[in-house]
């Protein structure tokens, strides 16, 4: 005989089993989803040489913090676990595999490195597990064709590069051009920009190339190589450790180069002012977002609505750190892909979804700029703006520059 207490649970069961199967959909391949959570792994370099971008993470953390106040995506909570991998690619495949394996997230989102996230490439493409918005503008990440689970966000460091050589043919046509750049795909790719934009008629415009590894303790001796090569133009690509030492050796041997900076170390907190304001003044760089130390922002909606989110979750010095903006544009284009899915946040949905963005404007992009990605283009945002550093401010100039 049934009791009623039996019949109960029986019908209690029923209906999960129900609510569980018209959940299918997403549930087959969607690890880390819950009705009431999306769970979401990152690495990040909170210590070590590339310290200084570990406010993007915590930036990330932050969006998502105020996201969930706000009633999360769908009802759904985001959970972004943020682990430190020191900028150490061993330790970035260490890391996310844990992310993986043991905390079963949904997807890798936005940990930073070209190198990091190179070495774990293989393993989330092996797994089909989304490696979306990776903090790093290396052009292999805009490869759908062989890696369709990565994509990008930022303009790619060739095209970022292409721009400088030819804003250096159109200025100082007779140029001979030094190269600082570390050594991995980070820095060479700007290589290859530079000379791109050059032309292959102007490539020995190069007249000098010398690498640096993260491990190193300081450039200053890749500095006097470059300055005693002759070169009167000097390309900087460096992380911020590295681009702040260059500022500031090739000012103190009183070199007059022209100094290009790329665009992973233009900010004024954590790069120009230990390098020192002044020894910064003249340095060219090309901007896609708004700079938060730029006074002509300060009645722009969108550096408002930075403001009030930096003074609500930052820190007064993270208000006017770029990188912290940067983690300001990549959460709300995850959130924008997670509206996308609706209640379908399978791994291959997610996926899609990140290769199908339309016309999406950030509050910190510069005026005019759009997120657009597609099945066959896997680059975010293509545009860029120069801008000079005038020892207190970067002051833009000219057009919005197609990459």
């Amino acid at each position: 005989m049934i009791s009623r207490r039996s019949f109960l649970q029986a019908s209690a069961a029923s209906a999960a089993a129900l609510a569980a199967g018209s959940r299918a959909a997403y549930a087959a391949n969607a690890p880390g989803v819950t009705d009431t959570e999306i769970k979401i792994g990152q690495t990040m370099p909170y210590s070590g040489p590339a310290s200084a971008y570990g406010v993007i993470g915590r930036t990330d953390v932050a969006y998502f913090k105020m996201i969930n106040e706000m009633g999360g995506i769908n009802g759904r909570k985001l959970n972004l676990i943020s682990l430190d991998d020191g900028y150490s690619p061993p330790k970035t495949v260490e890391q996310t595999r844990r992310l993986v394996e043991q905390e079963q997230v949904a997807f890798i989102f936005n940990s930073l490195g070209t190198p990091s996230n190179y070495a774990i490439r293989p393993y989330l493409t092996e797994n089909k597990v989304p490696q979306l918005f990776v903090a790093t503008g290396a052009a292999m990440w805009n490869d759908p064709a062989h890696f369709p689970w990565t994509i990008g966000w930022q303009p790619n460091y060739q095209t970022e590069a292409a721009i400088y050589g030819k804003q250096i043919l159109s200025t100082k046509p007779d140029a001979k051009i030094g190269v600082l750049y570390q050594n991995d795909a980070f820095g060479k790719d700007y290589l290859i920009g530079l000379k791109a934009g050059l032309g292959a008629e102007h490539a020995a415009m190069v007249i000098k190339e010398v690498s640096y590894e993260v491990s190193e303790p300081t450039i200053d001796s890749q500095i006097v190589t470059l300055q005693d090569s002759g070169a009167d133009v000097l390309l900087i690509a460096a992380t911020p450790k590295f681009a702040a030492q260059a500022i500031r050796k090739s000012y103190d041997v009183g070199w007059k180069a022209t100094r290009y900076l790329t665009n992973v170390s233009p900010s004024i907190a954590t790069v120009l002012k230990p390098a020192g304001l002044e020894k910064s003044k003249g340095l060219i760089t090309a901007y896609y977002g708004k700079d938060p130390t730029d006074s002509r922002w300060k009645d722009d909606a969108g550096y408002k609505q930075w403001a009030a989110f930096a003074g609500k979750y930052l820190t007064p010095s993270d208000l006017i750190d770029a990188n912290a903006v940067y983690g300001f544009g990549a959460a709300p284009t995850m959130v924008q892909v997670l509206k996308q899915c609706g209640d379908d946040l399978s791994r291959e949905n997610v996926m899609r979804q990140a290769a199908n963005i339309k016309d999406l404007e950030l509050p910190m992009l510069l005026p005019g700029m759009k997120i657009n990605t597609s099945p066959t283009d896997f680059a975010p945002i293509r545009q860029m703006q120069l801008a000079s550093f005038d020892g207190e401010n970067w002051k833009l100039f000219g057009e919005l520059l197609q990459g």
